[in-house]
């Protein structure tokens, strides 16, 4: 049985952990036939995912949060970048927004016009659907 030797310190676990978040949101868009492209970096860019329907490019900033609350506040950390969706993941939860990007410094999580999803591939594509 394999076994894992490696021992992460607590912020490289935190990043495997954010990364592995980006990882699933990447497989469910290609599983729904979208062409999907992560950047080599993303300095200042704030894409961690761009994907494409073909004719459309959509520029995508994954976030993380450690809660129960749906009425978590959760902060602009993208600034004036110019992304087209963020797309939050509860860590202790199934469940997961998707909203537009805002200009204010704070906003809670669930108010109007977030989508909330299940986090399994098929409410995740549908909650994106209705964006």
């Amino acid at each position: 049985m394999p076994v894992k030797n490696a021992l992460r310190t607590t912020p490289a676990l935190q990043h495997y952990k954010q990364v592995s978040f980006e990882t699933l949101a990447a497989s469910w868009f290609t599983f729904d036939g979208w062409e999907v492209f992560a950047p080599i970096i993303d300095h200042d860019m704030k894409t961690d995912l761009l994907v494409s329907d073909g004719n459309n490019f959509y520029r995508i900033q994954i976030k993380t949060i450690e809660s129960h609350d749906e009425s978590h506040v959760v902060e602009n950390k993208w600034g004036d970048a110019k992304i087209d969706y963020v797309i939050y993941f509860s860590r202790e939860d199934n469940w997961g927004y998707i909203l537009k990007p805002f200009k204010q410094r704070t906003k809670r999580l669930n108010s109007a016009g977030s989508i909330r999803f299940h986090q399994h591939h098929k409410p995740f594509i549908k909650a994106f659907n209705k964006i």
